[in-house]
């Protein structure tokens, strides 16, 4: 997940102070942790059907750690690219997606937490369909968006620690709850704002004066 708006020239051009020049390459180290990222989703579905639930909470504590891994390699490399920007994000929800579902069909997790989530990113996805048509472009990776990613990634493990070992239920539990609270607060919160971003950008692209988009899609995050 990267932590500075990204620049729009690519390939290595110059870019305004603060921004990072971003390439087109597609075979870099950063965008291969986040394919095996995505890798590893179905992967942790098929341990939870089968109900190898500890194998399952190792896969998916590698495959969430990995997500602090990309950005920061892309960063320190040198290699942020359009498709790491796409790919980072997409691995993210994705995951977050598969894993809340898998938590909710096996009972460790009730039905509100997926409904919620999902819901969220139904509607800014649709959001991003309908706003591309008014020229809609790159939206500033929003703080809040970061942190509600990282309180998922982080409480949702947990929730499967306590199936696997019920003992600690009574010391996991609750603070389980209250960062999957917290973190669905505001990945809808940051949602919402992304929206009204949007809105605005639709607007002053209506209204015939210039902005500085790209692509909504691409490097919205959480």
């Amino acid at each position: 997940m990267p932590d500075r708006t990204v620049g729009q020239r690519v390939d290595g051009g110059e870019t305004p102070s603060g921004a990072i020049a971003v390439s087109r390459r597609i075979a870099t180290l950063p965008n291969l942790v986040s394919v095996l990222r995505l890798g590893a989703i179905p992967l942790f579905l098929w341990l939870v059907w089968r109900g190898d639930d500890l194998i399952g909470l190792i896969v998916l504590v590698v495959a969430v750690s990995t997500d602090f891994v990309d950005g920061a390699l892309a960063r320190r490399l040198g290699q942020v690219s359009v498709l790491g920007q796409l790919l980072d994000p997409l691995a993210d929800r994705l995951f977050i997606a598969a894993v809340v579902v898998a938590l909710t069909f096996r009972d460790v997790v009730p039905l509100w937490v997926v409904l919620v989530v999902l819901g969220r990113d139904v509607l800014l996805g649709a959001g991003t369909l309908i706003f591309r048509r008014f020229g809609v472009g790159v939206l500033p990776v929003k703080w809040m968006g970061k942190w509600a990613t990282f309180a998922l990634l982080l409480s949702l493990p947990l929730f499967l620690l306590v199936s696997v070992f019920e003992g600690v239920s009574v010391y996991v539990s609750p603070f389980a709850w209250a960062v999957v609270v917290a973190g669905v607060v505001l990945y809808w919160w940051a949602g919402i704002l992304y929206l009204l971003d949007a809105v605005g950008i639709a607007r002053t692209r209506r209204a015939g004066r210039p902005d500085e988009s790209g692509t909504l899609a691409a490097t919205t995050e959480g």
